[in-house]
């Protein structure tokens, strides 16, 4: 299978929202798969550009995977941080090394844009084969309480990009407007 993967959503907003929806209600239901379809569709039409990135992975002209990035804003850090929230890969092609590959991508392309650090709030376990460490609330401060504090991760994207490292980041932190709903965190 030949895999493309680009950046950029404009004309690709309702297939990424049912990419979502298809792989998180294979996931966890269809409850959580419509919540994440409503917050996709939120976040592509609403966060200013400056402050969203999608990485896509496609075979022909069929979406299989997705990352949306949004900033994530430190009060007394001037770094630039972006959050990754949600990640996708189609169910069908999970096991594949899609997911992998799109987020190998998706971090290179981010550093060389000049972002310091990216934090998500996932399964340790997967975001570490790229580096991913955890991070308690204290050493970085997430936008809302988190309801499983042993998801909170990231990762520096310093110039040695092959080792993983914790970011440090000073102050309280704030994500978009679409991310900033409690039940999420």
């Amino acid at each position: 299978m030949v895999v493309k993967i680009t950046s950029g959503f404009n004309g690709k907003e309702a297939a990424l929202a049912d990419l979502f929806a298809s792989a998180f209600t294979d996931a966890e239901g269809e409850a959580e798969g419509a919540e994440i379809k409503h917050m996709v569709a939120a976040l592509l039409a609403t966060t200013p550009a400056a402050d969203i990135v999608v990485f896509r992975a496609e075979s022909g002209d069929q979406l299989i995977a997705a990352g949306i990035f949004t900033r994530l804003s430190f009060a007394q850090d001037q770094q630039e941080v972006f959050l990754l929230s949600p990640m996708a890969v189609a169910t069908v092609h999970q096991g594949q090394g899609v997911g992998q590959r799109l987020l190998g991508h998706a971090l290179a392309g981010l550093r060389n844009q000049g972002v310091d650090a990216v934090m998500t709030y996932g399964d340790p376990a997967f975001y570490g084969k790229l580096g991913f460490v955890p991070v308690t609330p204290q050493q970085v401060r997430p936008p809302l309480p988190l309801s499983m504090p042993h998801g909170w991760i990231g990762r520096k994207l310093a110039q040695d990009f092959t080792q993983g490292t914790a970011p440090v980041l000073q102050g309280e932190s704030t994500c978009v407007a679409g991310l900033n709903r409690p039940n999420l965190w």
